[in-house]
């Protein structure tokens, strides 16, 4: 059964065409060695700026209410039509099973943004079978997500650039008398810039010296089937157990609803980097930012990992939200290794599991005039037990104030008023009496709500065990 019909067809090796033309030439050829073995190395990076629409699922569909596109032919049972979505796993890396929709679409399905057709949300009148089609032929390739280094875990990729550094005479090490770089400082990221100059009606457009990749992890600019692809067998029927849910029986859980932490993961969404603060010192660089949660990180300076642990630590042998982190300078180049991270879930993404580790290589941006104007984040995912290889993500933190000018920190308190009641997420006002059911929060709570309330009758795979410490 083919895909794309003719005209389809057509229309997707323009974009192709387009796309290929628009991509920046790699910093260097097949051919040429690279400036490192483990850092900078270029993303074949495709320009998605002729795609209209915004952020969270509210760009533009290709159809709504259940109209199938010019030129696609459906498939027999897709994530809205199912009985049992565990028996369609064949069916998963095919992007009409999810209509083409983007993980963002899907968790915004019943209330992501408004149509054309004047339907109040994406999922259409006679929901879920009416749910609105995705572009299918738009998608942000795996190729460009995926780690282009060699190394099978962070430790190796770690030891290596400490190599690297070594043979050229570092680490570097700073001192109260010799500081290390001034990266103290308020920083945010160019899309939340964007996004609070068009609240104003004003634009920000962001300086080439500061420019970054599409980001895949905000998942607007994917087909839902090529993350999965991603992801280990057990970790990809977790994503999909998570977007059935979200967006057939209108259940999305995100923790962050019922006040539970946000996990490693979130570190990387947009939302947590609406403003952060850097703190640099000789023994020690602090990250901080705050939205739904308090995200603060501690690189700790010529500290090496125990090793003797289930994973390498710091501290005593249990994880921690954020783990924590080692970290050398190359000269103005900060170079991290993060592991010891409790295993959760990113809403809209994947899980990730307690293997969990990175190497982060943060360097400056800087202006015309030379001035420091940005902080470039390189991370590199290992992850065995949840992801098929390491994954990359590259974000730019555009500086925006002094830390002795900017508005003092807020640090975010989480007060509950919504449960997960029946399934669902509810609020509740003061002085009202629930049944509620505590979950064990170290067991996949999102997952044990839904299989509790929605899953009667599904046959889920054997072996489908929870995860622990």
């Amino acid at each position: 059964m083919d895909l794309l019909k003719p005209a389809v067809l057509r229309a997707t090796l323009l974009a192709t065409v387009l796309l290929g033309a628009l991509a920046p030439l790699p910093a260097f050829s097949g051919e040429e060695e690279p400036a490192s073995v483990g850092r900078g190395w270029p993303v074949p990076v495709m320009d998605f700026s002729f795609v209209s629409g915004g952020m969270e699922g509210a760009g533009e569909q290709a159809t709504y209410n259940g109209e199938v596109p010019e030129g696609i032919e459906p498939l027999p049972v897709d994530l809205f039509t199912t009985k049992d979505f565990y028996q369609d796993v064949e069916l998963w890396s095919d992007p009409r099973y999810f209509r083409c929709n983007s993980p963002s679409t899907l968790q915004a399905m019943w209330g992501g943004g408004s149509t054309g057709d004047s339907l109040s949300t994406l999922i259409g009148n006679d929901p879920p079978q009416s749910a609105s089609w995705g572009q299918c032929d738009i998608d942000y390739p795996r190729e460009a997500i995926v780690s282009p280094y060699p190394f099978k875990t962070a430790q190796e990729h770690y030891e290596a650039l400490l190599a690297e550094t070594t043979a050229k005479g570092g680490p570097s090490v700073y001192t109260r008398e010799n500081p290390p770089p001034d990266w103290n400082g308020r920083y945010s990221r160019a899309i939340a810039l964007e996004f609070m100059a068009a609240r104003e009606g004003q634009t920000y457009e962001t300086p080439e010296y500061l420019a970054e990749p599409p980001q895949w992890f905000f998942t607007s600019i994917n087909q839902t089937s090529t993350l999965l692809s991603l992801l280990t067998p057990e970790y990809r029927q977790r994503a999909v157990q998570m977007h059935y849910h979200q967006s057939v029986d209108n259940a999305p859980l995100w923790p962050a609803q019922f006040c539970w932490p946000d996990g490693f993961m979130r570190l990387f969404s947009r939302q947590a980097h609406l403003s952060m603060d850097f703190v640099a010192t000789p023994e020690r660089v602090q990250v901080m930012a705050s939205s739904a949660e308090n995200f603060i990180r501690h690189f700790n300076v010529g500290r090496e990992f125990n090793l003797e642990g289930a994973v390498p630590r710091l501290g005593q042998d249990v994880p921690r939200w954020f783990g924590e982190s080692v970290a050398f300078w190359d000269e103005d180049t900060l170079i991290t290794w993060t592991s010891n991270i409790i295993p959760w879930t990113t809403h809209g993404v994947f899980e990730h599991s307690g293997q969990m580790q990175t190497v982060e290589i943060f360097s400056p941006r800087y202006d015309d005039a030379g001035a420091l104007a940005g902080i470039e984040q390189e991370t590199i995912f290992y992850d065995p037990e949840a992801l098929a290889e390491p994954l990359r993500l590259i974000q730019v933190h555009v500086k925006t104030g002094e830390l002795e000018d900017v508005d003092p920190f807020i640090y975010s308190r989480c007060i509950q008023t919504i449960f997960p009641i029946e399934g669902r997420a509810q609020p509740v006002t003061p002085g009202t009496t629930i049944d509620y059911t505590v979950p064990d929060m170290y067991a996949r709570p999102w997952a044990t709500i839904w299989e509790r309330y929605f899953e009667d009758g599904m046959q889920r795979p054997e072996g489908d065990a929870l995860f622990g410490f």
